[in-house]
């Protein structure tokens, strides 16, 4: 049965679009089993559905036997809601349409051909997944993160859109003549709209990556800043000690005379002291990050703020220095301000970081007050504008595949990452 046949061929399709346009909280492994396992009962329903109930009750029903399972996966795997995710299930039922109507209009166009329906089928489908994958995917799950308004008014518009093809206008694309005039039509007006999206959407991530450049070069130039300083400073103290060389030597070539051999080595031992406590810290090889920890906890220590850090980092790292320097940078950052609402001796921060055999970090600080998490994990902004840092943050772990947790534990908040 050809229809049967359409409507089994749409649900695997539909399930992909919406597992295309989902950006899950879960593993990949995960979120594909049951993706899978998803297909496999709506599928079988649908199958169910025809053989009993007929095929003309089947197509009526269609929508809500397919769009709602959909809307409950989004609903279990997303990690957005409110329109967002109205939105990429709306874009999955788009692109899936586009599929359908063209391949229905070749249908039709060829006088009724079987062949012709699967073989647009299948050219089409490739074409489009092809396409969401290689340009409008990483364009999409960018604006989901970047964007936070106007999604309900393109909800709107799609809503509109599912309104008119599933309901005001009847029939299939293929068989009946109004359907495959109007609704390849109104498809292709839909083409147009999201043009324009695209557009808007390849703006904000071109605004996302000149934003990201401007807070690296303001970081690197509050780092080299901060090490400049350090240089200066080392620099004074060695022309100060130079200065003070002439008159150590003769106090304990004094010493030595009068044979006061421990005086001078003492003397000798508290000049030595001096030294050390003057010598500039190097904390990792990559100077890029060596900078940001300096620039950071030199920060931390003049707001009277204890560090306790042990790391050990080598030459060559699974990531950009630029890229990690962000995340350190924001993680500091936060812990920074989370320990200025502290009396001055509870201020502390602990970090820890290796890169072998892959990087783990972990930083962490006390913390007064309640933190919520949202449903994947993340701490939620308390006040407005307020959150970026950890969306920046996770945004690098999505990039990458690393893990990320964030805990409050004991009154200790803490941020751990694995890659």
């Amino acid at each position: 049965m050809l229809e049967l046949f359409i409507m089994e061929y749409l649900t695997a399709l539909g399930m992909t679009m919406v597992l295309l346009f989902l950006d899950s909280r879960y593993s990949r492994r995960r979120t594909v089993l049951t993706t899978c396992g998803v297909i496999v009962l709506v599928m079988a329903a649908v199958a169910a559905i025809c053989l009993t109930m007929g095929v003309e009750t089947t197509i009526r029903i269609y929508s809500l036997i397919a769009h709602i399972p959909s809307l409950l996966l989004l609903l279990s795997l997303s990690r957005f809601r409110g329109w967002r995710l109205v939105f990429q299930l709306l874009s999955a039922v788009l692109f899936c349409a586009l599929i359908h109507h063209g391949a229905g209009l070749a249908y039709y166009l060829s006088g009724g051909h079987v062949l012709a329906l699967i073989l647009s089928y299948a050219a089409l489908s490739a074409g489009v997944i092809w396409f969401l994958l290689r340009f409008l995917r990483p364009l999409f799950l960018q604006t989901l993160l970047e964007l936070r308004r106007g999604w309900w008014l393109m909800c709107l518009v799609m809503a509109a859109y599912y309104a008119i093809i599933i309901y005001l206008i009847p029939g299939y694309v293929g068989i009946t003549r109004s359907s495959t005039i109007l609704k390849p039509a109104i498809s292709l007006l839909m083409v147009g709209f999201y043009s324009i999206l695209m557009f808007l959407f390849s703006s904000i991530q071109k605004e996302s990556e000149t934003r990201h450049s401007a807070q690296l070069s303001a970081l690197q130039l509050s780092a080299l800043q901060s090490r400049m300083e350090a240089v200066k400073a080392a620099e004074d103290v060695i022309r100060t000690e130079r200065h003070d060389l002439r008159h150590r030597l003769q106090a304990v070539a004094e010493l030595v005379s009068r044979g006061d051999s421990k005086t001078a080595l003492e003397f000798l031992d508290a000049a030595q002291i001096r030294l050390d406590e003057r010598k500039e810290i190097r904390w990792c090889r990559p100077p890029v990050l060596d900078a940001v920890f300096s620039s950071y906890f030199d920060q931390a220590q003049r707001q009277g703020i204890r560090v306790e850090a042990k790391i050990a980092l080598p030459n060559e790292l699974p990531a950009k220095d630029s890229e990690l320097a962000i995340v350190l940078a924001n993680a500091l950052e936060n812990a920074i301000h989370a320990n200025l609402a502290l009396p001055r001796e509870q201020r502390e921060i602990r970090c820890r970081m290796v890169g072998s055999p892959g990087i783990m970090l972990e930083i962490s600080n006390p913390c007064t007050g309640n933190i919520s998490f949202d449903s994947s994990g993340l701490p939620v902004a308390q006040k407005e504008g307020h959150g970026l840092g950890v969306q920046s943050i996770s945004a690098f772990c999505r990039k990458h595949g690393a893990v990320c947790q964030f805990d409050l534990t004991d009154g200790w908040f803490r941020l751990r990452l694995v890659l």
